[in-house]
């Protein structure tokens, strides 16, 4: 449903001959790409690329992180231990980090584990020796609408109980 109206009336017209996983903006300059510069307080554009797959409801957000540039880079594992440590000292919280593991392919990674719910399980997946990480979250983007998901994303960012 992320790709709005239009892309889901042509993915679902092409019924048998839809593909499980469909990339799109591939041109760089999806329309978000704005408002999560100005929020997340980046100095250079974020890399988004956005995809649609066989399911209605449920959302990966996947982050992919240089760490090469920072002063001290993190390893994955402190970067697991600060999301982990950040999350659980939320009372109430609805975010579950994943155990930090070094993993090729995980099953569990599935867009749809939390529709109907307002949780959201964030992975870590880290090469040390490259300085990069990518951050995956897993959450149902439908089942609050927007604005509960911006009021959420409000009270995690200020330490607030959801």
């Amino acid at each position: 449903s992320g790709g709005g109206r239009p892309m889901i009336e042509d993915y679902v017209g092409k019924g048998e001959d839809a593909p499980e996983f469909l990339p799109y903006g591939l041109t760089l300059q999806h329309k978000h790409v704005p408002e999560l510069r100005t929020y997340a307080k980046l100095s250079h554009d974020p890399i988004m690329q956005p995809a649609v797959g066989n399911f209605a409801q449920g959302m990966i957000t996947v982050v992919p992180l240089q760490l090469g540039g920072l002063e001290r880079v993190p390893t994955g594992a402190e970067m697991h231990a600060a999301l982990a440590d950040h999350f659980a000292s939320i009372e109430g919280g609805v975010v579950e980090v994943a155990p930090y593991t070094h993993l090729e392919r995980i099953a569990e990674v599935d867009p749809e584990i939390y529709n109907g719910t307002n949780k959201m399980k964030v992975y870590v997946f880290a090469n040390d020796e490259r300085a990069q990480a990518l951050l995956v979250a897993v959450y149902d983007n439908l089942g609050k609408g927007a604005s509960g998901a911006a009021v959420q994303n409000m009270d995690l960012m200020l330490g607030l109980a959801p």
